[in-house]
C-alpha cells in the first residue's frame, strides 16, 4: 500500500458565534483556504484529483455539497470533482482519512481534505406540513447545534440528550471534577494566547477579507476563542449550564465557531517527485460507536483502535482526541 503524506495546510482564523465572520458564508471560507492550500503546496488546481471537505451542518448556506461549491468559487477548473463528508465534530477529520485512502489505494496521487463550518450562518428549518394550510402552531429548529427533526423511535430507544449533557454524564461517569475541567480549560487558552503571541499560529493562518456596509473591508488575522483574561476565579464563577448541579459551564466548553481550513495530501512518491517537504504522514485511522448518552468518550476506543492498527504500543503513545467539543471527554481521553 503506498503511503499518504500531508504537505501543506491552510485555515482561516476561527471565528466565535456571531463573531467576526458572521458576515462570511462557508462556501466563501473554504474558497479561502483551498486556493491558499494550493499556493502553498506548490500545485497547480487543475492537478488536483479530488477534494474531500467535512461539514457537519450542510443544512443553508453550505449547500449539500460545499467541497464542490468552494472548489468552483476558488477558481478552481469545473473538470475537479468535490464531495463532502459528515462525521459531525470528526467530519473533517474524516475528509482528510478518506483523502488518505484514495491515496493509499492509488486513486489519486494529489488530493486537498479540509472541513468548514459557519455556526453562525445555519438556518432555521421547519418541516414541511403534511397537508396544504395546516392549522396550529409549527415549530422551527435552530440547525447551528443539537437535534432536529427527530425520529420518535430514535428518542424512545435513546432519548435525545443534546451535546452537553452527554459532557456531564461523561464528568459524572469517569470523576472528572469541576476544577479539573476548569485548570484545563484555563491551560488550552493560555496556550493558545502564547502561540498567537509569539506568531506561531500566523504561519498556519490565512487572513479573510470581510466587506464592510460602511467603509473599507476588515482584514481578520486572529482566532476569536482565546482569552488573555480568564482566570481560574473567573471560569469558576460561572454557572452549570446544562444541569443544576453539574461540572459543564461555558467556559469550560467549547464555543460555537465559523471557520475552515485545508490540507494538501499526495503520494509519497510525488511528494518527493516534487521536492516537497512533508509535514506528517497518514499511519493509520479508526472510527468506534459509543453509546449517545456518552459520546464524549469516543476518542478513547477510536484511538486505541488506531493505535492498534499502526502496531504502536499504547504506552509509548499518549492518546490525545483531534475533535470533542468539551474538557470533561478532553480529560478522559488523555
Amino acid at each position: 500500500m503506498r503511503q499518504a503524506v500531508i504537505v501543506a495546510t491552510a485555515r482561516t482564523p476561527m471565528g466565535r458565534y456571531g463573531g467576526q465572520l458572521k458576515d462570511v458564508r462557508p462556501d466563501d471560507l473554504a474558497a479561502v483556504v483551498l486556493k491558499e492550500a494550493c499556493e502553498r503546496a506548490h500545485v497547480k488546481p487543475a492537478e488536483v484529483e479530488d477534494v474531500i471537505i467535512g461539514c457537519a451542518n450542510g443544512a443553508g448556506e453550505d449547500n449539500r455539497n460545499v467541497a464542490r461549491m468552494a472548489l468552483l468559487l476558488a477558481g478552481f477548473p469545473v473538470e475537479v470533482p468535490g464531495q463532502t463528508v459528515n462525521r459531525l465534530c470528526g467530519s473533517g477529520m474524516q475528509a482528510a482519512i478518506a483523502a488518505a485512502r484514495e491515496i493509499q489505494t492509488g486513486s489519486a496521487d494529489i488530493v486537498i481534505a479540509g472541513g468548514v463550518e459557519s455556526m453562525t450562518r445555519a438556518p432555521w428549518v421547519m418541516p414541511k406540513p403534511d397537508g396544504a394550510f395546516p392549522r396550529g402552531p409549527q415549530t422551527a429548529y435552530d440547525t447551528a447545534l443539537g437535534w432536529r427533526l427527530v425520529n420518535p423511535k430514535m428518542a424512545e430507544l435513546y432519548g435525545t440528550l443534546q451535546m452537553g449533557e452527554t459532557a456531564e454524564r461523561v464528568a459524572q461517569k469517569y470523576e472528572v471534577s469541576r476544577e479539573d475541567q476548569d485548570a484545563f480549560a484555563l491551560r488550552s487558552h493560555q496556550r493558545a494566547i502564547a502561540a498567537q503571541s509569539s506568531g506561531r499560529l500566523a504561519e498556519e493562518i490565512v487572513p479573510v477579507i470581510v466587506p464592510q456596509r460602511k467603509g473599507e473591508p476588515v482584514r481578520i488575522t486572529d482566532d476569536e476563542g482565546p482569552r488573555a483574561d480568564t482566570t481560574l476565579e473567573a471560569l469558576a464563577r460561572l454557572k452549570p449550564a446544562f444541569a443544576e448541579n453539574g461540572s459543564v459551564t461555558a467556559g469550560n466548553s467549547s464555543p460555537l465557531n465559523d471557520g475552515a481550513t485545508a490540507l494538501v495530501l499526495m503520494s509519497e512518491s510525488k511528494a518527493r517527485e516534487r521536492k516537497l517537504q512533508p509535514l506528517a504522514r497518514f499511519v493509520a485511522a479508526a472510527p468506534a460507536g459509543v453509546h449517545p448518552d456518552y459520546m464524549g468518550i469516543g476518542p478513547v476506543p477510536s484511538s486505541m483502535k488506531a493505535l492498534d492498527k499502526a502496531a504502536t504500543a499504547r504506552r509509548r503513545r499518549p492518546l490525545r482526541p483531534l475533535a470533542n467539543r468539551h474538557e470533561a471527554g478532553k480529560l478522559v481521553s488523555r
